[in-house]
């Protein structure tokens, strides 16, 4: 069963990337969709990182104790300063690998 579900998925996110990517189909996307699927990246990234960084035990962790939000926070204001992705991350990172 296991294997079914995984070559089915697998096979959605191939037809699916096939349909977008292949030149020679006739589908093309409005501008607006374009512009719509530029957060997507975005909200994904939010949905994977926001229980990590505001979950433990089960529980909200919203102390300074929490060296995930810490970092987080720090994360979200270099990035909004510097704009710069790679400068974020190796800050963001070794400021959680000296406090973690």
């Amino acid at each position: 069963m296991n294997w079914l579900v995984i070559l089915l998925l697998a096979i959605v996110v191939v037809f699916s990337r096939y349909i977008f990517l292949e030149p020679r189909l006739p589908l093309r996307l409005s501008d607006r969709a374009l512009h719509f699927f530029r957060y997507s990246a975005a909200a994904v990234l939010t949905a994977i990182s926001g229980p990590v960084v505001f979950v433990h035990d089960h529980q909200l962790a919203l102390s300074t104790e929490n060296t995930y939000m810490i970092c987080a926070c720090v994360a979200v204001a270099l990035a909004y300063l510097t704009r710069h992705t790679l400068l974020t991350t190796i800050i963001s990172m070794g400021l959680f690998f000296i406090i973690h």
